[in-house]
C-alpha cells in the first residue's frame, strides 16, 4: 500500500488539487495526472534536460522532482509558454531556424532558454551553449538550437 498527500499547485496560470502518491514523480504527475504531454522524460536521471519544467520561474527537472514537493508552487510548462494562441517569439525562433528535427528534446531546450533569457536578456553565443549545457539532442548538432535562442534574444 502506498502512501498518499493532496496537493495544491498552479499550473500554467491554472489551480490544481489532487492526491497523489507520494513516490510520484513531478514529471509523472503532469504526464498522467495532469494530461499535459509536452514534458517529455529521457533519461529520468536529470541528465538529459527533456523534462525541465519551471518552478517559481527557475528550470528545474521534474523527474527528479516529486510531485509533492511541488505542494504550493506554481510550475510553467512547455504549454504554458504560449502566447496567446499564437507561439511566443522564442517558439518562432526555434521554427524559423530549424532548431528542431525530431522534437524530442525541443520542450526543454524551450523551457531551459525561456528562463535563461530572462535573467540574461542579451546574451552571448557562449553564454547561450554554456546555458543550454545540461540538454541533450540526438539530432540538430545545436548549431540551430544556439541560433534561434540568439535570434529570440535580439527580439
Amino acid at each position: 500500500m502506498s502512501a498518499k498527500r493532496a496537493i495544491e499547485l498552479t499550473i500554467n496560470g491554472k489551480r490544481y488539487e489532487r492526491v497523489v502518491e507520494v513516490r510520484m514523480t513531478l514529471a509523472d504527475f503532469l504526464r498522467h495526472e495532469i494530461g499535459l504531454t509536452g514534458t517529455h522524460l529521457g533519461c529520468e536521471h536529470g541528465v538529459c534536460g527533456a523534462c525541465t519544467v519551471l518552478l517559481n520561474g527557475d528550470a528545474v527537472r521534474s523527474c527528479l522532482l516529486l510531485a509533492v514537493q511541488a505542494d504550493g508552487f506554481e510550475l510553467t510548462t512547455i504549454e504554458g509558454l504560449r502566447m496567446g494562441k499564437g507561439l511566443s517569439p522564442l517558439q518562432l525562433a526555434f521554427h524559423e531556424e530549424h532548431a528542431l528535427q525530431c522534437g524530442f528534446c525541443t520542450p526543454g531546450f524551450l523551457v531551459t532558454a525561456h528562463a535563461f533569457l530572462k535573467e540574461t536578456p542579451k546574451p552571448t553565443e557562449d553564454e547561450v551553449r554554456e546555458a543550454i549545457a545540461g540538454n541533450i539532442c540526438r539530432c540538430t548538432g545545436y548549431i540551430p538550437i544556439v541560433k534561434a535562442i540568439l535570434k529570440a534574444a535580439k527580439g
